[in-house]
């Protein structure tokens, strides 16, 4: 199976990233033969970090809102979803255009579905 990945800039609402509050960029990135069920979300910072997020908690968060563990998932408005990472540093909370990620979670899909090679 394929990976997927996609670049996205978001906006950080609240930070514990010591960057600025303009848009920056993440690495969105699935890789079905390393965990099916999970995407991993590349932040920037002065200690980069990355998250592994369950698919499923992020499509149910394009909906309503989500949490599981370390992160909390919800659509804001009709055009943003908000992702809030916690840790022992306090939360880190991002807004992404819902259209990105729906067209990443697609992708994530479409490479799961495809079959594999013999």
């Amino acid at each position: 199976m394929s990976a997927v990945e996609q670049y996205a800039r978001v906006h950080i609402v609240t930070d514990v990233l010591d960057e600025d509050r303009g848009a920056v960029p993440v690495v969105l990135r699935y890789d079905p033969d390393r965990d099916p069920h999970c995407v991993r979300v590349a932040l920037p910072g002065a200690a980069p970090r990355e998250w592994a997020v369950a698919r499923d908690l992020l499509e149910r968060g394009l909906r309503a809102p989500v949490g599981r563990g370390e992160i909390r998932v919800w659509p804001c408005g009709r055009v943003q979803t908000v992702v809030e990472f916690h840790t022992a540093r306090g939360v880190s909370v991002v807004q992404f255009e819902t259209k990105t990620l729906t067209r990443f979670l697609r992708r994530t899909h479409a490479a799961a579905a495809e079959p594999v090679p013999h």
